[in-house]
C-alpha cells in the first residue's frame, strides 16, 4: 500500500468503530474523551486498514468500467490465477491466505491527523505442511507517519501461499479431468 493522504477525521473514526462493534465512547465522544488519560477522541486499534480506501490501486477498490473483487460470475469477479489473474503472494489470491496482522503503536491516532503510509517487504520463511506441501511466508511492513512526518503506527502482515509437490499438482489435475 502506497497512501499518500490519509486524512483522519472524527467522523470516520466513529464509523469505523460503529463498524467494527466497539462502542467504546473515547471514539466518538469528545467530552467523554477530553476527561480519558489520553485527553481526546481516538482511532480504534486496526483503524488504519481504512487507509486502503485511500490507495487508487489497492486491489479490493472498485474501478468504474472494470472487473472487481466480488463481480462478476467468478467468485472473485477477477480472473482467475491461471488465466493470468491473482497475486499469489500470500496474501489471499490464488493459493494465498493472510495469516497474522500486527500493529505496533507509537503513539495514538487522532482526529486531524494526515497520515501515509509506505510498504516494503519483510522476511520470508517456509515451513513444509502435512497436506498441501510446502508453506510460503511472507511478511509486508507497512509504516505510517504523520503530517509532521513522525513515525505512528507500523503494521506488519503476514501472508502464506501453498506450493504443492509436483505429485499432489499432478493428482489434483488428474482428478479434475475424470
Amino acid at each position: 500500500m502506497a497512501v499518500q493522504r490519509f486524512p483522519i477525521e472524527l467522523g470516520h473514526i466513529m464509523l469505523f468503530a460503529r463498524s467494527v462493534g466497539d462502542p467504546n465512547p473515547i471514539y466518538s465522544d469528545e467530552e467523554y474523551a477530553a476527561d480519558s488519560e489520553v485527553g481526546h477522541v481516538i482511532a480504534p486499534p486496526t483503524f488504519v486498514q481504512a487507509g486502503a480506501q485511500f490507495d487508487p490501486d489497492w486491489p479490493l477498490r472498485p474501478k468504474i468500467g472494470e472487473p472487481w473483487f466480488g463481480s462478476g460470475r467468478n467468485p472473485t469477479g477477477t480472473p482467475r490465477p491461471e488465466d493470468g489473474g491473482g497475486s499469489g503472494g500470500g496474501g489471499g489470491m490464488a493459493r494465498g491466505l493472510h495469516a497474522e496482522q500486527h500493529f505496533e503503536y507509537h503513539r495514538h491516532l487522532r482526529p486531524g491527523d494526515v497520515l501515509r503510509a509506505e510498504t516494503r517487504p519483510g522476511k520470508t520463511w517456509e515451513k513444509e505442511g502435512r497436506r498441501a506441501g510446502k508453506l510460503v511466508f511472507s511478511e509486508m511492513i507497512t509504516e505510517y507517519r504523520d503530517q509532521d512526518d513522525e513515525l505512528v503506527i507500523t503494521a506488519r502482515s503476514v501472508g502464506v501461499r501453498t506450493e504443492r509437490p509436483p505429485e499432489a499438482a499432478a493428482d489434483a489435475g488428474s482428478e479434475g479431468s475424470q
